[in-house]
């Protein structure tokens, strides 16, 4: 029998990347979109769902368990991106981002955790980022919102232990998507304190995601964590300067640590 997993956000990027690679390897794969444009495409079943409507959320749900009876993995993807300096993104845009990247997820894990309950068992994989581990300039609140991400699944985690339900964090570093064409840029102002900086800031973000890696090569470590009968809460993809930045975020002293940070986005 076909194990059968959802992925959130998986119309571009990453998600499609995940959704194509397991689809080929024969599991019964659903991913989402806010507007999918097709039903069906290189073996992904395309279901519309919007992640910030909990409506949304539980048809699409619904729809999946009525017709297959279970979902065994559940792959928590979609997310925005967001920059500029904190004291100039709009009240509007901050709550956004949290309630995409944030509360967006735990909508669809605790649509799905009723299900999983009932049949003891399941694996849910919030896709985070390297950038959740430390609060990066320019990107505080999308650093913040995979962050607590991050956080929430160690707490999901203990209290899923008894009903057999696996959860753990994948956090990627930069992948060659679409993320930097799609994230809410505050507009650079003439007038800002902060104008000469964050530019310089959002060119580098945007030169880090185009000369990223290729989003298969999460698809194929994704595949792999699916494999572990007990698996890590925390899990890094990405090259070594990214994976080992959050190794050096726990071991040198806050400042050192800030020090690197302005050193490396020239500030």
């Amino acid at each position: 029998m076909q194990n059968v997993v959802l992925i959130t956000g998986a119309s571009s990027g990453i998600g499609k990347s995940i959704g194509e690679y397991l689809a080929k390897l024969n599991y019964k794969v659903y991913g989402t979109s806010r507007n999918p444009k097709q039903s069906e495409l290189n073996g992904i079943h395309f279901l519309k769902l919007d992640i910030t409507d909990l409506e949304s959320t539980q048809t699409a749900i619904g729809s999946i368990i009525s017709k297959e009876k279970k979902i065994d993995f559940l792959i928590n993807n979609a997310g925005v991106g967001i920059s500029g300096p904190l004291e100039e993104i709009p009240e509007e845009e901050q709550k956004k981002i949290f309630n995409t990247n944030y509360f967006g997820p735990i909508r669809v894990i605790n649509t799905v955790l009723p299900h999983m309950r009932a049949r003891q068992s399941g694996f849910i994989i919030n896709i985070t980022s390297i950038a959740g581990h430390m609060g990066l300039p320019f990107r505080g609140f999308y650093s913040a919102s995979k962050g607590a991400l991050e956080l929430t699944t160690e707490a999901y985690r203990m209290e899923l232990k008894a009903f057999g339900i696996k959860m753990t964090n994948v956090a990627p570093g930069d992948f060659a998507t679409n993320i930097a064409a799609s994230r809410y840029h505050a507009p650079i102002k003439e007038n800002s304190p902060y104008r000469e900086v964050y530019e310089r800031s959002l060119k580098l973000m945007d030169a880090h995601v185009d000369e990223g890696k290729d989003p298969n090569l999460i698809a194929k470590s994704i595949y792999g964590i699916m494999q572990k009968s007990n698996p890590k809460i925390h899990y890094k993809v990405g090259d070594f300067t990214q994976k080992i930045s959050v190794f050096l975020k726990h071991i040198l002293p806050d400042k050192v640590f800030e020090n690197l940070l302005l050193k490396h986005y020239k500030l």
